[in-house]
């Protein structure tokens, strides 16, 4: 069977760093911190009191207030991310087969905060149960995508990926694959999230797995440095158009790169630990390069999970060092989660949306605030420590992992 070759021809970011893809681009080269203490409530008994939120956003510039007001932030994200990367990919509405354009988008968690506070209103009633008729609707993963479906009149294939901080990484394979395969002609995809929320912090301090840096937001998301302590919730969005490269030149698009392989694997080893020595993260690794028919030294760079976890961290750049070899020491690997922090489901997004833009600009983004080397660490690692370094980008590679043990990995190529 002749696959056939899917590229990206648009690009949409909503981070807190910056709300397009262009500010968040400029964010990433000045090494900028989307880190401050958290605005949306009130975090007096929280162990951790700080966030990556989003900053200068108002919904209503984007959305109309009656409508904004029937989704959760997750979906709201959504739909601005995905309306920049279909303006982005200039896609003439009236011309596409809209039966072959589909939207596969990725979320860990949905409408958190929706569930959230109606079970608050619920337990500060009268025990008559009182809920909003758009409870279920706004909550639901899948109901970002199928927003994006509706607006715009898609009518290929339609859903939501589910795999915890993997989310977003598993519908770029999702919709790889349709296009491939001769399913569809364009996808929008990508990912959302919105978990800075009581009940989001709440939860994840109770399994210690943020930060509690609350001396120095700005500086906490520490990936690879000895003091690290945990990682930093943020929130945003990432849109992707990927579309069959002949459909693409055909009307004249223009090609941010080709996406070549995607591989995807189980840790089966703990609900939320990494395998300490990086069994996984190997094996997805290799089923990339694998999928995508190249080799460990193609490889220029790679945009690591790279959480601030004591023990992720580690574990990655074992496996790292594990694929590549002796060539490990001549890629450029880094973190953007040191300035975006961890936005869970929608994390693969806007860290493929990162490494794309590597490739454009030849480019690759800090890992921002390193002090203390990390004697675990092979210090031989180029690591892209605290300031952007310029290189001919032909192949990056991105790695997104989520508890319960999923990876998913991603590819991109300079295109031909």
């Amino acid at each position: 069977m002749n696959l056939r070759r899917v590229v990206v021809t648009g690009l949409g970011a909503l981070t807190p760093i910056g709300n397009t893809k262009e500010a968040y681009w400029d964010g990433l080269l000045k090494g900028k911190s989307g880190a401050a203490p958290i605005t949306y409530f009130d975090t007096e008994k929280f162990k951790t009191k700080f966030a990556c939120e989003l900053k200068n956003f108002n919904v209503t510039d984007f959305i109309n207030r009656k409508d904004a007001r029937k989704m959760d932030r997750f979906a709201q994200y959504a739909m601005v991310a995905s309306d920049e990367a279909i303006a982005d990919a200039q896609l003439d509405l009236e011309q596409v087969d809209k039966l072959r354009v589909g939207v596969i988008w990725g979320a860990g968690i949905g409408g958190l905060e929706t569930f959230q506070n109606e079970v608050i209103n619920f337990s500060e009633g009268d025990g008559t149960p009182r809920f909003n008729p758009f409870f279920i609707p706004k909550m639901i993963a899948d109901i970002a995508p199928g927003n994006i479906s509706i607006k715009h009149g898609f009518m290929g294939p339609n859903y939501t990926t589910v795999s915890a901080c993997a989310s977003s990484a598993n519908a770029m394979i999702d919709a790889l694959n349709y296009i491939r395969l001769g399913h569809c002609d364009v996808i929008v995809t990508g990912g959302s999230e919105a978990a800075v929320t009581i009940a989001g912090m709440g939860g994840f301090n109770a399994m210690h797995a943020l930060s509690t840096r609350n001396e120095s937001p700005e500086t906490a998301s520490r990936p690879f440095d000895a003091t690290r302590d945990g990682f930093v919730l943020g929130e945003g969005a990432g849109a992707i158009i990927l579309e069959d490269y002949e459909h693409a030149k055909a009307r004249g698009a223009k090609i941010y790169a080709e996406l070549v392989g995607g591989g995807l694997s189980s840790d089966a080893h703990h609900m939320t630990a990494p395998h300490p020595d990086g069994i996984g993260v190997i094996a997805v690794m290799e089923n990339c390069l694998r999928n995508a028919g190249m080799q460990p030294e193609d490889v220029d760079a790679i945009n690591t999970h790279g959480t601030s976890t004591p023990l992720g961290d580690v574990a990655e750049l074992k496996a790292i060092k594990k694929i590549f070899g002796d060539h490990a020491k001549n890629i450029n690997i880094n973190s953007t989660k040191s300035m975006t922090g961890h936005l869970l489901g929608a994390a693969g997004a806007i860290e493929a949306i990162a490494s794309i833009l590597s490739i454009e600009h030849g480019v690759i983004p800090p890992t921002i605030n390193h002090t203390t080397d990390d004697e675990k660490i092979d210090p031989e690692l180029n690591l892209t420590l605290n300031t952007a370094q310029e290189r001919d980008v032909k192949v990056v590679m991105s790695n997104t992992f989520g508890f319960g043990g999923h990876n998913a990995c991603v590819l991109f190529k300079k295109i031909d």
